[in-house]
């Protein structure tokens, strides 16, 4: 499904497997989960394995992917990339660092965020645009899920590049539905299971080496949610600055 949001010259790998055989990490990535429970683990392993297969789109032979502040994945030298893992959904996107400049991708459960997280992650213009929580099992889009999810995508993006936090409510997000997508605003079309579209976020906290809106897009599927951003290299020549 990543695949379906980003350009030809990302190279993307996903996976809806809990595990993967032993031996499929390195010893130094090993390390860094020795002591972590089964759950972490698998995360950790099926998202570098996904990674792995990204790596070989790209022509580029299997290495370790360790991880900086943040959890942030140290990517080889002259690669840009972005890994996520949900319950039943894993995925990466790597691409040459001379195509694009950062990237992100985020997945996640296609259902309400918990009690009280919407309140922490959204601004009141955000909620107010996206509507009341959608209850579960009526088919609505849950616009809150991917509102989270689309910002943790902008923060992936962002943070590579910066390497300044940002938090939830530095970015101000508005979503596009494509048309034909569905048969409303604010539900999943009747006999599927899929919609998308784009969203625009407008960093409150800005950096002079990332335009001042980012641009992603949103796809649900299967009970998925996914979103992504992208920023090319020539960024300023296409914004106008």
């Amino acid at each position: 499904m990543i695949e379906l949001l980003l350009p030809a010259d990302v190279s993307c790998a996903a996976t809806r497997a809990e595990t993967v055989p032993e031996g499929t990490l390195f010893p130094e990535e090993e390390a860094l989960v020795a002591q972590s429970v089964a759950k972490r683990r698998n995360d950790f392993a099926t998202a570098r394995a996904c990674a792995r297969r990204a790596m070989a789109g790209l022509g580029l032979p299997p290495v370790a992917v360790l991880h900086g502040h943040r959890g942030r994945p140290l990517w080889p030298a002259g690669i840009v990339g972005s890994l996520t893992h949900c319950d039943g959904y894993r995925a990466a996107a790597l691409a040459r660092a001379t195509d694009v400049l950062s990237l992100g991708i985020d997945a996640e459960p296609h259902a309400p965020l918990p009690s009280g997280v919407r309140e922490l992650v959204t601004l009141p213009a955000e909620r107010e645009r996206i509507g009341p929580p959608a209850p579960e099992g009526t088919g609505e889009i849950h616009w809150d899920r991917v509102l989270f999810s689309a910002k943790e995508s902008v923060f992936k993006t962002w943070y590579p590049v910066t390497g300044i936090e940002l938090d939830f409510i530095q970015a101000d997000l508005t979503f596009h539905r494509t048309e034909g997508a569905g048969d409303g605003d604010d539900r999943l079309p009747h006999g599927g299971t899929a919609a998308e579209g784009t969203f625009a976020a407008r960093l409150l906290l800005t950096d002079p080496a990332l335009p001042t809106t980012l641009h992603g897009q949103w796809r649900i599927e299967d009970g998925i949610v996914a979103t992504a951003v992208l920023v090319r290299p020539d960024w300023k020549e296409s914004d106008g600055s």
